[in-house]
């Protein structure tokens, strides 16, 4: 699907600020509400929108530990993979989840309350999980950036 530039300033007000109204959003980019509604239909049934949702702030909510999670597996048949992506997609605690290229096969970004809850989801993960030879985390002291906005230009 090709975007053109309405497209595209849509989007960007979306990321910016999901709550805009479809009033709001029309009158930004110079469109009645019909069309502008037809164009963010469209964007959905595309998949290009994929879901609106709300942004919470994790440090108000008790989770300010963020570690980083890289794993090692001797075992890369499929049927390992599926079931390892199973159990990991079960883990509230994993907000990102990656295959990897180079050192390491598969890098996690934890969220938790502190080391006594990452210590608790690091027992599960390596207790739950048989094929794994190195498992090693590393801790973030301070975000510095921070942004669910795409590039879009």
């Amino acid at each position: 699907m090709e975007l053109d530039r309405v497209d595209k300033k849509l989007l960007q007000l979306l990321q910016l600020d999901g709550t805009l109204s479809l009033a709001e959003l029309a009158e930004t980019v110079n469109l009645t509400t019909t069309p502008c509604w037809k164009r963010l239909k469209r964007m959905e049934e595309n998949g290009i929108i994929s879901k609106r949702v709300a942004l919470l702030d994790p440090e108000k909510l008790g989770l300010s530990f963020t570690a980083f999670v890289q794993v090692k597996t001797s075992d890369h048949s499929h049927e390992w993979y599926r079931k390892f992506v199973e159990i990991i997609s079960e883990y509230t605690e994993v907000m990102e989840f990656y295959r990897m290229a180079g050192e390491y096969d598969y890098m996690m970004k934890v969220l938790v309350a502190d080391m006594k809850q990452f210590d608790l989801f690091y027992k599960r993960l390596v207790n739950s999980i048989d094929g794994l030879t190195n498992v090693t985390s590393t801790f973030a002291m301070e975000p510095l950036k921070y942004t669910t906005a795409l590039p879009i230009s």
